[in-house]
């Protein structure tokens, strides 16, 4: 699969780039309907803990995936229940500071070589977001592809040093007010 059209909608970043971070293989009983890099008046981005939005669900096979996979998860931090019956399971991600802070600069290859591989192959090599997610965490191979799509030389492409925007924090904050909490945490 090739790329021959650049990608132009925004994307949430923190779905498609940082959620292969948590190991969560794809095809799994339940995935969050958004994900976020910060909670307005709560978590910061500096904060390195990455939010994530699930539905409410009742059935057998979702009460058995939060258990097993997302409450007994190494790097969970909280789990709160919206009034709605979402809930918010927070991760930390303070021990790779240095590549969280990579990561939402928009500087995606710099991050470690290992961190761009998971995140590459969370994905079916057989699509054409593989080769998406490729292009963006090793640009190197792709800059003369990009300079040709965009009709601009490789040279600035370069300079530029990364196919892929930055995550626009506005849309990657989580934006909901107090009052609409339980105020119940659902860990302590």
């Amino acid at each position: 699969m090739a790329i021959d059209a650049l990608y132009k909608n925004y994307f949430q970043k923190s779905k498609v780039l940082w959620y292969p971070h948590l190991g969560i293989k794809r095809g799994a009983v339940a995935v969050p309907e958004q994900t976020y890099l910060s909670w307005e008046n709560k978590i910061s981005t500096e904060d390195a803990k990455y939010v994530t939005l699930y539905p409410e669900r009742n059935d057998a096979a979702y009460i058995t995936f939060e258990k097993n996979v997302l409450l007994s998860h190494k790097r969970l931090s909280d789990c709160i229940k919206l009034n709605n019956g979402q809930k918010l399971f927070i991760f930390d991600f303070s021990d790779l500071k240095s590549d969280w802070i990579k990561f939402i600069s928009g500087k995606y290859s710099q991050m470690n070589v290992q961190l761009r591989r998971r995140v590459r192959d969370h994905f079916d090599k057989n699509t054409s977001t593989y080769v998406y997610v490729n292009s963006y965490m090793f640009p190197e191979q792709y800059f003369s592809l990009y300079a040709e799509l965009l009709g601009t030389s490789e040279d600035i492409l370069r300079s530029v040093g990364e196919l892929c925007s930055k995550p626009d924090l506005e849309k990657e904050t989580l934006t909901v007010d107090v009052e609409n909490l339980q105020n119940k945490k659902i860990l302590g």
